[in-house]
């Protein structure tokens, strides 16, 4: 499992009927008054279009704001995505928990850090999906690149084992992984090496690696 750790919202108008006078009728008499309607204050509609606008917009915005829950793909892509941005209520959120322990707390600090010593401009997913299903359990994989300064791509591979809750789907914490589960997803791991998934990966980290030398190096002294 070490190569696990190594992204929603007529009023009624009253008709006046005019009637016109005969003109000896109108004789010395002022031509009466239209009864004038009250408009309505333009800046008090206004107003409200604008209030009504900016509870859409924020109903829109919070609505995006928030982790998927729908499928496991979708869970790991929001983790990854939210340990990009640093945002540790979005990664607690993908574990299904308020307050992480001890252990989980220690994953997420390095994984932000991890992510933060690449310092990259832009973290891209090229590809989440299942390894295997057993029942509630999902394993799932996910590569991603961390967009360099320099143009290039640093490639990573991640896995995650993702639980259904109650319709829901969470990431589990390391407590929560027992050792049957442990044992079972490296046995699938390994057959995952064999798929055109992994060998991409693995032929896009080689190049990476041929076309900048000593980055890893340089960087594990910044990680340390």
């Amino acid at each position: 499992m070490d190569k696990e750790k190594t992204v929603r919202r007529s009023g009624s108008a009253r008709r006046r009927t005019s009637v016109k006078n005969k003109p000896s009728e109108n004789k010395g008499r002022r031509p009466a008054k239209a009864p004038s309607m009250k408009l309505p204050d333009i800046r008090i509609i206004g107003g409200a279009v604008l209030v009504v606008a900016l509870i859409v917009i924020l109903v829109l915005v919070f609505r995006g704001c928030g982790v998927s829950h729908k499928t496991p793909e979708g869970v790991v892509r929001a983790l990854v995505e939210s340990y990009g941005s640093g945002s540790e209520r979005k990664i607690r959120d993908c574990y299904g928990v308020k307050k992480a322990d001890d252990d989980l707390q220690n994953e997420i600090t390095a994984t932000i850090e991890y992510f933060k010593a690449h310092d990259p401009e832009k973290i891209e997913i090229s590809d989440c999906n299942i390894i295997y299903e057993d029942g509630d359990y999902t394993y799932v994989y996910i590569v991603y690149g961390f967009n360099l300064k320099n143009g290039e791509t640093y490639p990573c591979i991640s896995t995650y084992m993702t639980q259904k809750k109650d319709g829901k789907y969470y990431v589990l914490a390391p407590s929560e992984i027992t050792d049957e589960l442990s044992t079972q997803a490296a046995e699938k791991y390994a057959s995952f090496m064999q798929t055109d998934a992994y060998k991409d990966y693995v032929t896009a980290y080689e190049t990476f690696t041929k076309k900048n030398p000593g980055y890893e190096e340089k960087f594990a002294a910044e990680l340390n």
